[in-house]
Protein backbone atom coordinates (compact mmCIF):
# COMPACT_ATOMS: atom_id res chain seq x y z
CA UNK A 1 0.00 0.00 0.00
CA UNK A 2 1.39 3.39 -0.97
CA UNK A 3 2.12 6.31 1.34
CA UNK A 4 0.31 9.56 0.77
CA UNK A 5 2.22 12.77 0.17
CA UNK A 6 1.31 16.30 1.21
CA UNK A 7 -1.23 18.41 -0.66
CA UNK A 8 1.48 21.04 -0.84
CA UNK A 9 3.10 18.91 -3.49
CA UNK A 10 0.47 18.31 -6.15
CA UNK A 11 1.96 15.01 -7.25
CA UNK A 12 0.97 12.62 -4.50
CA UNK A 13 0.41 8.89 -4.45
CA UNK A 14 -3.08 7.49 -4.03
CA UNK A 15 -4.33 4.13 -2.88
CA UNK A 16 -4.83 1.49 -5.54
CA UNK A 17 -8.37 0.79 -4.28
CA UNK A 18 -9.70 4.23 -5.19
CA UNK A 19 -7.36 5.42 -7.95
CA UNK A 20 -8.02 9.05 -7.03
CA UNK A 21 -4.85 10.30 -8.68
CA UNK A 22 -5.62 12.87 -11.35
CA UNK A 23 -4.45 11.47 -14.71
CA UNK A 24 -3.80 15.01 -15.95
CA UNK A 25 -1.60 16.50 -13.21
CA UNK A 26 -1.11 13.79 -10.58
CA UNK A 27 -3.05 15.62 -7.85
CA UNK A 28 -5.59 13.98 -5.57
CA UNK A 29 -9.19 14.35 -6.75
CA UNK A 30 -12.15 15.03 -4.46
CA UNK A 31 -15.85 14.29 -4.82
CA UNK A 32 -17.76 17.09 -6.58
CA UNK A 33 -21.41 17.70 -5.54
CA UNK A 34 -22.01 19.56 -8.81
CA UNK A 35 -21.14 16.63 -11.07
CA UNK A 36 -21.48 13.63 -8.79
CA UNK A 37 -18.00 12.57 -9.86
CA UNK A 38 -14.39 13.22 -8.92
CA UNK A 39 -12.74 16.57 -9.65
CA UNK A 40 -9.15 17.68 -9.34
CA UNK A 41 -8.87 20.90 -7.28
CA UNK A 42 -5.62 21.78 -9.07
CA UNK A 43 -6.32 21.43 -12.79
CA UNK A 44 -10.13 20.88 -12.59
CA UNK A 45 -9.96 17.57 -14.45
CA UNK A 46 -13.22 15.64 -13.93
CA UNK A 47 -13.85 11.93 -13.83
CA UNK A 48 -17.04 9.90 -13.45
CA UNK A 49 -17.53 7.42 -10.62
CA UNK A 50 -18.71 4.08 -12.05
CA UNK A 51 -22.20 3.47 -10.66
CA UNK A 52 -23.16 0.03 -9.43
CA UNK A 53 -26.01 -1.31 -11.52
CA UNK A 54 -27.97 -4.49 -10.91
CA UNK A 55 -28.10 -5.35 -14.58
CA UNK A 56 -24.37 -4.89 -15.13
CA UNK A 57 -22.67 -6.13 -11.98
CA UNK A 58 -25.29 -7.85 -9.89
CA UNK A 59 -24.54 -5.33 -7.12
CA UNK A 60 -27.27 -3.07 -5.71
CA UNK A 61 -27.26 0.61 -6.59
CA UNK A 62 -28.56 1.65 -3.17
CA UNK A 63 -27.77 0.49 0.34
CA UNK A 64 -29.39 -2.81 1.22
CA UNK A 65 -31.31 -3.45 4.42
CA UNK A 66 -29.25 -5.57 6.82
CA UNK A 67 -30.65 -8.12 9.23
CA UNK A 68 -30.58 -6.71 12.76
CA UNK A 69 -30.50 -10.08 14.55
CA UNK A 70 -27.26 -11.17 12.90
CA UNK A 71 -25.61 -7.74 12.70
CA UNK A 72 -22.90 -8.47 15.24
CA UNK A 73 -21.76 -11.54 13.32
CA UNK A 74 -21.92 -10.06 9.81
CA UNK A 75 -21.17 -6.37 10.32
CA UNK A 76 -18.81 -4.98 7.68
CA UNK A 77 -15.86 -2.97 8.99
CA UNK A 78 -14.12 -2.32 5.66
CA UNK A 79 -14.25 1.34 4.60
CA UNK A 80 -12.62 0.49 1.25
CA UNK A 81 -9.52 2.60 1.85
CA UNK A 82 -7.10 3.08 4.70
CA UNK A 83 -8.59 5.46 7.24
CA UNK A 84 -7.38 7.43 10.22
CA UNK A 85 -9.37 8.64 13.20
CA UNK A 86 -8.98 12.20 14.47
CA UNK A 87 -10.41 13.40 17.76
CA UNK A 88 -11.01 17.02 18.80
CA UNK A 89 -9.81 17.75 22.33
CA UNK A 90 -12.12 20.76 22.50
CA UNK A 91 -15.58 19.38 21.62
CA UNK A 92 -14.86 15.63 21.62
CA UNK A 93 -15.95 14.96 18.03
CA UNK A 94 -14.27 11.96 16.45
CA UNK A 95 -13.97 12.05 12.66
CA UNK A 96 -12.74 9.57 10.09
CA UNK A 97 -10.55 10.77 7.24
CA UNK A 98 -8.67 9.21 4.37
CA UNK A 99 -5.05 8.76 5.38
CA UNK A 100 -4.02 11.38 2.83
CA UNK A 101 -6.07 14.16 4.42
CA UNK A 102 -4.51 16.60 6.85
CA UNK A 103 -6.90 17.55 9.67
CA UNK A 104 -5.68 20.91 10.91
CA UNK A 105 -8.92 21.94 12.62
CA UNK A 106 -12.17 20.45 13.83
CA UNK A 107 -14.99 20.92 11.28
CA UNK A 108 -17.54 21.18 14.09
CA UNK A 109 -16.12 23.77 16.47
CA UNK A 110 -13.20 25.24 14.54
CA UNK A 111 -10.66 24.27 17.21
CA UNK A 112 -7.13 23.37 16.12
CA UNK A 113 -6.77 21.03 19.10
CA UNK A 114 -7.04 17.90 16.98
CA UNK A 115 -4.98 14.77 17.36
CA UNK A 116 -4.80 11.34 15.81
CA UNK A 117 -6.65 8.67 17.76
CA UNK A 118 -6.29 4.92 17.72
CA UNK A 119 -8.60 3.50 15.06
CA UNK A 120 -11.48 1.41 16.38
CA UNK A 121 -13.19 -1.47 14.67
CA UNK A 122 -16.58 -0.05 13.75
CA UNK A 123 -19.10 -0.91 11.07
CA UNK A 124 -18.41 0.63 7.70
CA UNK A 125 -21.34 2.54 6.16
CA UNK A 126 -23.64 0.63 3.87
CA UNK A 127 -24.74 3.68 1.92
CA UNK A 128 -24.12 7.36 1.31
CA UNK A 129 -26.57 10.16 0.64
CA UNK A 130 -24.17 12.20 -1.45
CA UNK A 131 -23.80 15.97 -1.41
CA UNK A 132 -26.15 17.56 -3.94
CA UNK A 133 -25.08 21.17 -3.28
CA UNK A 134 -21.55 22.51 -3.12
CA UNK A 135 -19.91 24.82 -0.59
CA UNK A 136 -20.68 27.93 -2.66
CA UNK A 137 -24.41 27.23 -2.73
CA UNK A 138 -24.37 26.31 0.98
CA UNK A 139 -22.71 29.65 1.73
CA UNK A 140 -25.22 31.54 -0.41
CA UNK A 141 -28.15 29.86 1.36
CA UNK A 142 -26.60 30.67 4.72
CA UNK A 143 -26.03 34.32 3.80
CA UNK A 144 -29.63 34.70 2.65
CA UNK A 145 -30.88 33.01 5.83
CA UNK A 146 -28.73 35.20 8.10
CA UNK A 147 -29.71 38.41 6.32
CA UNK A 148 -33.32 37.55 7.09
CA UNK A 149 -32.60 37.54 10.82
CA UNK A 150 -33.58 41.10 11.73
CA UNK A 151 -32.47 40.76 15.37
CA UNK A 152 -28.98 39.62 14.36
CA UNK A 153 -26.36 42.41 14.74
CA UNK A 154 -24.83 43.73 11.52
CA UNK A 155 -21.33 43.16 12.91
CA UNK A 156 -22.12 39.49 13.49
CA UNK A 157 -23.40 39.14 9.92
CA UNK A 158 -20.06 40.42 8.66
CA UNK A 159 -18.09 37.96 10.80
CA UNK A 160 -20.16 34.95 9.71
CA UNK A 161 -18.39 34.19 6.45
CA UNK A 162 -20.38 32.09 4.01
CA UNK A 163 -17.18 30.68 2.46
CA UNK A 164 -16.10 29.00 5.71
CA UNK A 165 -18.22 25.85 5.43
CA UNK A 166 -16.71 22.37 5.77
CA UNK A 167 -18.37 19.32 4.28
CA UNK A 168 -18.99 16.51 6.75
CA UNK A 169 -20.78 13.18 6.51
CA UNK A 170 -22.75 12.40 9.67
CA UNK A 171 -23.53 8.83 10.81
CA UNK A 172 -27.16 7.78 10.96
CA UNK A 173 -28.99 4.51 11.44
CA UNK A 174 -32.31 3.72 9.79
CA UNK A 175 -34.61 0.94 10.95
CA UNK A 176 -37.42 -0.99 9.28
CA UNK A 177 -39.67 -3.35 11.21
CA UNK A 178 -43.07 -5.01 11.29
CA UNK A 179 -44.84 -3.79 14.44
CA UNK A 180 -47.83 -5.62 15.93
CA UNK A 181 -49.42 -3.80 18.88
CA UNK A 182 -52.04 -5.07 21.33
CA UNK A 183 -53.85 -2.06 22.77
CA UNK A 184 -56.63 -1.07 25.13
CA UNK A 185 -58.25 2.28 25.64
CA UNK A 186 -61.47 4.25 25.34
CA UNK A 187 -63.33 6.22 22.73
CA UNK A 188 -65.58 9.18 23.40
CA UNK A 189 -68.82 10.30 21.80
CA UNK A 190 -70.73 13.49 22.53
CA UNK A 191 -74.18 13.07 24.02
CA UNK A 192 -76.76 15.35 25.59
CA UNK A 193 -78.74 15.09 28.79
CA UNK A 194 -81.24 17.13 30.74
CA UNK A 195 -79.92 18.85 33.84
CA UNK A 196 -82.76 20.61 35.62
CA UNK A 197 -84.10 23.14 33.11
CA UNK A 198 -81.26 23.02 30.58
CA UNK A 199 -79.66 20.61 28.12
CA UNK A 200 -76.07 19.66 28.81
CA UNK A 201 -73.56 18.25 26.32
CA UNK A 202 -71.12 15.66 27.67
CA UNK A 203 -68.61 13.05 26.52
CA UNK A 204 -69.47 9.40 27.01
CA UNK A 205 -66.40 7.13 27.22
CA UNK A 206 -66.64 3.48 26.14
CA UNK A 207 -63.94 0.80 26.44
CA UNK A 208 -62.18 -0.63 23.41
CA UNK A 209 -59.24 -2.89 22.56
CA UNK A 210 -57.69 -4.42 19.50
CA UNK A 211 -54.64 -5.16 17.40
CA UNK A 212 -52.77 -2.62 15.28
CA UNK A 213 -50.28 -3.62 12.58
CA UNK A 214 -47.90 -1.11 11.05
CA UNK A 215 -44.75 -1.27 8.92
CA UNK A 216 -42.02 1.03 10.17
CA UNK A 217 -39.92 2.40 7.34
CA UNK A 218 -36.57 4.18 7.71
CA UNK A 219 -36.88 5.36 11.30
CA UNK A 220 -33.92 7.74 11.45
CA UNK A 221 -31.57 7.78 14.46
CA UNK A 222 -28.42 9.86 14.75
CA UNK A 223 -25.21 8.00 15.51
CA UNK A 224 -23.80 11.01 17.38
CA UNK A 225 -23.55 11.09 21.17
CA UNK A 226 -26.74 12.89 22.34
CA UNK A 227 -24.79 14.52 25.19
CA UNK A 228 -22.50 16.38 22.83
CA UNK A 229 -23.03 20.14 22.84
CA UNK A 230 -23.44 20.43 19.07
CA UNK A 231 -25.85 17.49 18.77
CA UNK A 232 -28.97 19.70 18.62
CA UNK A 233 -27.57 21.83 15.80
CA UNK A 234 -27.35 18.80 13.49
CA UNK A 235 -31.02 17.99 14.00
CA UNK A 236 -31.84 21.41 12.50
CA UNK A 237 -30.56 20.14 9.16
CA UNK A 238 -33.16 17.36 9.06
CA UNK A 239 -35.06 15.92 7.30
CA UNK A 240 -32.97 13.94 4.84
CA UNK A 241 -34.19 11.82 1.95
CA UNK A 242 -32.72 8.52 3.11
CA UNK A 243 -34.22 6.66 0.15
CA UNK A 244 -31.97 8.70 -2.14
CA UNK A 245 -28.75 6.89 -1.28
CA UNK A 246 -26.00 5.04 -3.08
CA UNK A 247 -24.06 1.97 -2.02
CA UNK A 248 -21.04 3.19 -0.10
CA UNK A 249 -17.95 3.83 -2.18
CA UNK A 250 -14.87 5.58 -0.81
CA UNK A 251 -14.96 7.94 -3.79
CA UNK A 252 -18.22 9.47 -2.56
CA UNK A 253 -16.60 10.72 0.65
CA UNK A 254 -13.34 11.77 -0.99
CA UNK A 255 -12.27 15.16 0.33
CA UNK A 256 -14.83 15.17 3.17
CA UNK A 257 -14.63 14.25 6.84
CA UNK A 258 -16.89 11.43 8.05
CA UNK A 259 -18.02 11.42 11.66
CA UNK A 260 -17.50 8.08 13.41
CA UNK A 261 -20.66 6.89 15.15
CA UNK A 262 -20.62 6.87 18.93
CA UNK A 263 -24.15 5.47 19.32
CA UNK A 264 -23.89 1.80 18.38
CA UNK A 265 -26.45 -0.29 16.54
CA UNK A 266 -28.09 -1.84 19.62
CA UNK A 267 -28.36 1.47 21.48
CA UNK A 268 -29.70 3.13 18.34
CA UNK A 269 -32.46 0.53 18.07
CA UNK A 270 -33.47 1.09 21.70
CA UNK A 271 -33.68 4.81 20.98
CA UNK A 272 -35.64 4.16 17.79
CA UNK A 273 -38.24 2.14 19.69
CA UNK A 274 -38.94 5.20 21.82
CA UNK A 275 -39.75 7.32 18.74
CA UNK A 276 -41.67 4.47 17.12
CA UNK A 277 -43.78 4.02 20.26
CA UNK A 278 -44.93 7.66 20.04
CA UNK A 279 -45.87 7.21 16.37
CA UNK A 280 -47.75 3.99 17.13
CA UNK A 281 -49.68 5.71 19.92
CA UNK A 282 -50.80 8.42 17.49
CA UNK A 283 -51.73 5.83 14.86
CA UNK A 284 -53.73 3.77 17.35
CA UNK A 285 -55.47 6.85 18.69
CA UNK A 286 -56.51 7.83 15.17
CA UNK A 287 -57.60 4.26 14.45
CA UNK A 288 -59.86 4.15 17.51
CA UNK A 289 -61.55 7.41 16.49
CA UNK A 290 -61.93 6.31 12.89
CA UNK A 291 -63.26 2.80 13.53
CA UNK A 292 -65.73 3.90 16.21
CA UNK A 293 -66.73 7.16 14.53
CA UNK A 294 -65.82 8.82 17.77
CA UNK A 295 -64.96 12.39 18.69
CA UNK A 296 -61.95 11.52 20.82
CA UNK A 297 -59.90 8.62 22.15
CA UNK A 298 -57.71 7.69 25.10
CA UNK A 299 -55.06 4.99 24.80
CA UNK A 300 -54.24 3.30 28.10
CA UNK A 301 -51.93 0.42 27.25
CA UNK A 302 -49.87 -0.67 24.25
CA UNK A 303 -47.74 -3.82 24.02
CA UNK A 304 -45.75 -4.03 20.79
CA UNK A 305 -43.84 -6.93 19.26
CA UNK A 306 -41.29 -6.20 16.52
CA UNK A 307 -40.26 -8.65 13.84
CA UNK A 308 -38.25 -8.65 10.62
CA UNK A 309 -36.06 -5.82 11.94
CA UNK A 310 -33.70 -4.39 9.33
CA UNK A 311 -31.20 -1.58 9.48
CA UNK A 312 -29.00 0.58 7.31
CA UNK A 313 -25.94 2.53 8.35
CA UNK A 314 -25.86 5.68 6.22
CA UNK A 315 -23.64 8.72 5.92
CA UNK A 316 -25.70 11.90 5.49
CA UNK A 317 -24.23 15.17 4.14
CA UNK A 318 -24.04 18.50 5.97
CA UNK A 319 -22.04 21.66 5.56
CA UNK A 320 -20.81 22.97 8.91
CA UNK A 321 -19.53 26.42 9.85
CA UNK A 322 -18.60 28.13 13.12
CA UNK A 323 -17.71 31.69 14.10
CA UNK A 324 -17.12 33.61 17.29
CA UNK A 325 -18.97 36.77 18.22
CA UNK A 326 -18.30 38.50 21.55
CA UNK A 327 -16.42 35.43 22.83
CA UNK A 328 -19.33 33.11 22.12
CA UNK A 329 -19.17 30.31 19.56
CA UNK A 330 -22.02 29.97 17.05
CA UNK A 331 -22.54 26.92 14.85
CA UNK A 332 -24.48 26.63 11.62
CA UNK A 333 -25.38 23.72 9.37
CA UNK A 334 -26.67 23.41 5.84
CA UNK A 335 -28.32 20.20 4.62
CA UNK A 336 -26.09 18.85 1.85
CA UNK A 337 -29.09 17.41 -0.02
CA UNK A 338 -31.67 20.19 0.23
CA UNK A 339 -29.77 23.33 1.24
CA UNK A 340 -31.87 23.83 4.38
CA UNK A 341 -30.07 26.10 6.89
CA UNK A 342 -30.11 25.63 10.65
CA UNK A 343 -28.49 27.41 13.55
CA UNK A 344 -28.91 30.02 16.24
CA UNK A 345 -27.86 33.53 15.24
CA UNK A 346 -26.65 36.16 17.72
CA UNK A 347 -29.33 38.55 18.94
CA UNK A 348 -28.91 42.29 19.33
CA UNK A 349 -30.42 43.54 22.60
CA UNK A 350 -31.04 47.03 21.24
CA UNK A 351 -32.81 45.68 18.16
CA UNK A 352 -35.09 43.63 20.39
CA UNK A 353 -35.71 46.73 22.52
CA UNK A 354 -36.62 48.78 19.44
CA UNK A 355 -39.04 46.06 18.31
CA UNK A 356 -40.69 45.99 21.75
CA UNK A 357 -41.01 49.80 21.78
CA UNK A 358 -42.52 49.83 18.29
CA UNK A 359 -44.96 47.08 19.27
CA UNK A 360 -46.03 49.02 22.36
CA UNK A 361 -46.46 52.20 20.31
CA UNK A 362 -48.54 50.32 17.76
CA UNK A 363 -50.67 48.82 20.51
CA UNK A 364 -51.11 52.29 22.03
CA UNK A 365 -52.21 53.77 18.71
CA UNK A 366 -54.71 50.98 18.15
CA UNK A 367 -56.09 51.44 21.67
CA UNK A 368 -56.42 55.22 21.11
CA UNK A 369 -58.26 54.69 17.80
CA UNK A 370 -60.68 52.24 19.46
CA UNK A 371 -61.38 54.76 22.24
CA UNK A 372 -62.23 57.42 19.67
CA UNK A 373 -64.81 55.28 17.91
Amino acid sequence: MDEFGSHGDVRVKTLDETDRKCPACGGVMDFSPLTGGLKCPYCEYEQEIPAAALADTGAPAAAEEQDFASAEETGNCNWGVEKKSVICKSCGAESVYDVLQVASECPYCGSNQVMDAACKKTLAPGGVCIFKIDARRAGANFKSWLNGKWFCPGEAKKKAKPDAFHGVYLPYWTFDADAVSQYSGEYGRYKTRKVKDRTERYMEWLPTSGVHREFINDELISGIDPNRQDMLIFSLAEPFDTEDNLVYKPEYVAGFAAERYSVGLRDAWEKAKGFIAKKLRRSISDKIVRENRAAASRVHKIVTDYSNIKYKYLLLPVWVSTFKYKNKLYRFVVNGQTGKVGGKAPISAWRVAIAVILALLAAGVIYWVIQQV
